[in-house]
Formats: C-alpha cells, structure tokens, sequence
C-alpha cells in the first residue's frame, strides 16, 4: 500500500471514529439510527413498499379499478396532511417515543382489520388507518428525533436510518411470496404482528433531545460561550448553528419565509412521482407490460437496492456539497425517469427506470429534511415539518389520483406518468430559487435560552470536508 493509499485509510479511521466515538464511546445517537432504520424496514416491507402488491390482489378479488385503489392511497395522505400540523406539535410536546408507540399500535390493528376487510368504504377507513398508523410511527416522529441529535452529520444520520426504507422494499418478495403462498388476509394479519413484535421495542430505544440525557448534537463537548476570535458569519460550515438557538426559526417565522413554501413545493413536486409509483409501479408492470407480480417484485428490488445506493451517497454527498444543487439533479432524474417507465417496449427500459428513479429517491429523501434543519433550525422542527406536510401532500395525493384517472380513461399509462414526470422535472425550479433565509430578527434583549453553550468545540470544518454554500 502506498504512503499517500496509507494516508488515507488512516485519515478515514480517524474521520469515523470521531464521528462514531466523539467521547470514546459509541454516541447514542448512532443507536436511534440503527433503531430508526429497523422501524422503517417493518413499514416498508409489510405496508408501503408492498402495497402495489395488495393492490393487484385486491383488484383481481373486488374487480375495484385502479381509481379506486389510488383513492384509497391519496385520501389516506390528505388526512394524514391535514393532521400534519397536530403530529408535529405532538412530537415537539411529547417527545417521538411516545408517538411512535402509539402510532406502530395503530398501524398493527389496522393490518389486522386489514385482513377482514369485505367492501371499498371499508378498505379506505382500514387503509386511512394504517397510513396515519404508519406516519405516526415512522418517518416525521424519526426525522425529528434524528436532527435534534446530529448537526455535523445531520444528513449521514438521516440517510442511513432511511436505509431501513430501502432494506425492506428488498425484502418485498418475501411479502409477495407470502400472498401467493399464504394469502392476503393471512399475511396482512400476520404483519399486524410482526409490527407489534419488531416494531414496538425499537420504538422504545428513541429520545427526543440529547441535552435531556447529558448528551450534546453529534456528541460533541461545548466549549464556553465566548465572542472573542469567533470566525466571521461567512466562514460558517452548511450545517454549523447557534447551539442556544438564537438563529432556529417558529413555525410562524418559517412560513413567512420564500425558502419555507419553496422546499414544500419542491418536496411535493418529487412526492408526484414516488406516491405514484408506489402505487402503480406493479400495476403497470403486470397489466400493461406483461410481467408476472414475482418478476415485477424484483424490480422493486432493484429500485430500492438503488435507493439504498442514493441514501449511502447522499449522507455522504449531503454532508459536504451544497445539498440543493444535489436536490436539483435529483428532481430531473425523477422526471427522466418516470419517462422511460411510460413507454418503455422492453425489460432494458424499465431496469434504466428503476436506476434512476431509485438513486434519485435516495439521494433527494433525506436531504429535503436536512435541508428544513439547516434552513430554519430544530427548536421547532417538528412544528415546521407538520405545517409543511400540508403543502406535500398536494404530490401525495395528487400523483397516484393522476396516474391511475388518466390509466383509466386511456387503458395505460404513458399520458398519465408524462404529465408527472413533467410535473416533477418544473419542480427543479422551486430548489433553485430556495435560497437560504437569514435568521429571524430578535428583539435586542429578547430572552435566549442559555441551557447550552454556545459553540461547538468542532466547529471548525477539518480537511477534506468541504462545506457547501
């Protein structure tokens, strides 16, 4: 090995056990991670990674059209906008662990009440359910908790734990084979129970703020607070903030913000694509392009091993470049994409979807939240992420209402996909134009909680760590 080969590996090691050892031993914050990432793989692979699967049996049993199952997806997403606002209030007063175990508990009855479902209006309250079930456990309450302990390596946190997203969208086949073996009501019910077995001891493991526990972001010790040779505003590392939270944002004096309903726009235009292919992905691959749900299962397989590929990349990525320019090439990777699913003729076609589709995925989902963290701060994050849930959903419930209306009237769905992908690629726009705010004025004298010091004793970006715009 060469000394400058040498160099690096050694460089490495020291880089990553400081990141994982701060204090000489693991910080608890990685542990989240790993919880995070388990709680996610159980969500995605019983619920929302397999529910193209679901959806294809349940339109072969009921005869239900496609319109119909979409509206099940996109209502249960409006509500669970709607009720953005309230969850985000209740992670920031209760703390995730107390959500989250209320949420996996709901979202474990529903699988079960899944199991036993007859008619539609049945389908779309147990399906509301789960989906409320499934985000009160899941994605929002982990986000929280993760920003509130990482700075420094806020977006290798969050991409690492959404993993677990990825690692059960692998894990799909196995769902699909238990349908085909077993059934659809053995294994929707069966689930419910993996859900309270796995699910609920994970949940048990998260905190909500470090500073409760002893504990600092990123495990890093505070030096004293002092003014005297602190680096001009411009020298400030992308994911370097006040610690005492001077410079965090209300949700208030976010939604007064450009960037605030610009990101929220940019994150719904990207969710257009994703709801839609988690949706009709499968359905299209069975219905119109001819593959069997076992075959169409594997391409989910490969979209999501993409997808893991983009987190692992965009924790890296993330970390050091600016995030909003990775964020833009994303966007227009989901546009291209989504354009070679639509009229792909053969099975290269739709394999250059899956790549793109998933890299993007990926690298784009943990970087809009980290995004929100460096923008407007985690004092509130949970309030801001609430609030701006109602302006996502609009992607969420729109994109599979789209696709599956138009697959109706036209028998596929090239003009459907064509006009989201269109839709997304525009969304390029909102992230080019969202810059960051300046911190919110405050009154001269204004109370500023002083519980922490001031400045991370790392504040200071080491070598090789470049810091973005």
């Amino acid at each position: 090995m060469s000394d400058l080969a040498a160099g690096r590996l050694s460089s490495f090691r020291q880089n990553f056990n400081a990141a994982l050892r701060p204090r000489g031993r693991v910080f608890y914050g990685w542990w989240m991670v790993a919880a995070s990432a388990g709680i996610q793989a159980v969500i995605a692979v019983l619920f929302n990674q397999a529910f193209g699967a679901y959806a294809a049996v349940l339109r072969e049993d009921f005869g239900w059209s496609r319109s119909a199952l979409s509206g099940a997806f996109s209502l249960a997403r409006f509500e669970s906008g709607i009720l953005g606002p309230l969850q985000g209030w209740m992670i920031d007063r209760f703390g995730p662990r107390a959500v989250m175990i209320a949420g996996l508990s709901m979202f474990a009855g529903g699988l079960m009440w899944f199991s036993q479902i007859n008619s539609l209006p049945m389908f779309y309250v147990v399906f509301f359910l789960m989906a409320v079930g499934s985000s009160l456990g899941g994605f929002l309450a982990i986000t929280v908790a993760l920003v509130n302990w990482f700075t420094r390596h806020r977006a290798k946190a969050l991409s690492l734990s959404q993993i677990g997203f990825s690692a059960g969208g692998l894990l799909v086949p196995l769902t699909v084979a238990s349908i085909e073996f077993f059934g659809w009501r053995e294994t929707a019910f069966g689930s419910g129970v993996l859900v309270l077995a796995l699910g609920l001891p994970l949940a048990v493991l998260m905190r909500h703020r470090p500073e409760t526990y002893g504990e600092t972001p990123d495990g890093v010790p505070f030096a004293p607070r002092s003014t005297e040779g602190a680096a001009p505003i411009e020298a400030k590392p992308h994911w370097a903030v006040a610690a005492d939270g001077s410079e965090d944002f209300t949700a208030r004096e976010a939604m007064r913000t450009r960037s605030f309903w610009l990101i929220s726009l940019g994150h719904a235009s990207a969710l257009l694509i994703v709801s839609a292919v988690m949706v009709h992905l499968v359905l299209h691959l069975n219905e119109n392009l001819g593959y069997s749900l076992t075959t169409a299962s594997l391409f989910v397989a490969l979209m999501t091993a993409m997808q893991m590929t983009g987190q692992i990349m965009g924790g890296i990525l993330g970390d050091r470049f600016n995030k909003r320019v990775i964020v833009i090439a994303c966007m227009a990777a989901h546009g291209i994409g989504l354009i070679l699913l639509a009229f792909a003729v053969n099975t290269l076609m739709v394999v250059a979807f899956t790549v793109l589709h998933g890299l993007a995925w990926g690298t784009r989902g943990p970087l809009m939240q980290a995004i929100r963290a460096d923008y407007f701060g985690s004092s509130n994050f949970g309030a801001i992420m609430g609030w701006s849930s109602m302006i996502v959903m609009i992607g969420t419930t729109s994109g599979p209402l789209v696709a599956g209306f138009l697959a109706d009237r036209t028998g596929n769905y090239e003009v459907g996909f064509t006009v989201l992908a269109v839709a997304a690629m525009m969304g390029s726009v909102f992230f080019m134009l969202a810059t960051k705010p300046a911190p919110p004025p405050r009154t001269p004298g204004a109370p500023v909680d002083t519980s922490q010091p001031a400045t991370p004793v790392e504040a200071a970006v080491p070598a090789g760590d470049g810091a973005s715009a």
